[in-house]
């Protein structure tokens, strides 16, 4: 990837930056929905399958949104946050941080771009001053889980969002000092 003095990198045609106010929050929520349609099929309710774009918008401000976009428009995305604050009793390090929304569009399955997001997620994490990663999902995600694992993390608990249908395992992950965007 290059990256340029505005902290946006490229790659190929994808150009990876951060959401900017000008964005549209209704394309984001769209591309949120078609990439968690495959877990709200299988009966998994994923918050981003269905949240509104207020929700979006709100999860937004949370943290930092990076986008990856092609000539066709968003293809993938994900927010960070570090230090995250967790709510009470949430299995995670202190001072860890953590990433949600990490999506990338259907029809770019297999490209590399979910990894590419996650490795982003994790840099600017440990930028940002956190020496853990830690992410939830599904338990039932077996396949998600193992993408997980595969990546170096590790299951640290259980945890029950109200806004979901399903029970997640929390996973955290040890990183090294990072600095800058990416």
């Amino acid at each position: 990837m290059n990256i340029d003095s505005t902290g946006a990198s490229t790659q190929g045609s994808v150009q990876v930056r951060q959401f900017h106010e000008g964005d549209s929050v209704e394309e984001l929520t769209y591309l949120l929905h078609r990439a968690y349609a495959d877990h709200a099929a299988a009966g998994r309710v994923f918050f981003a399958s269905y949240q509104s774009p207020e929700d979006t918008r709100y999860r937004l401000g949370k943290g930092e949104c990076w986008v990856a976009t092609n000539d066709d428009g968003l293809i993938g995305t994900v927010t960070v946050s570090a230090p995250h604050a967790m709510p009470t009793g949430y299995p995670a390090p202190v001072g860890a941080g953590s990433f949600w929304q990490l999506a990338v569009d259907p029809s770019q399955r297999g490209s590399g771009w979910g990894h590419r997001l996650l490795t982003l997620a994790e840099s600017r994490i440990a930028a940002l001053g956190s020496a853990h990663a830690v992410i939830d999902t599904s338990a039932t995600a077996t396949d998600l889980v193992a993408w997980y694992r595969r990546r170096g993390y590790a299951p640290i608990g259980t945890w029950r969002w109200d806004v979901t249908n399903y029970d997640s395992v929390v996973l955290a992950k040890d990183l090294p000092a990072r600095s800058g965007t990416p």
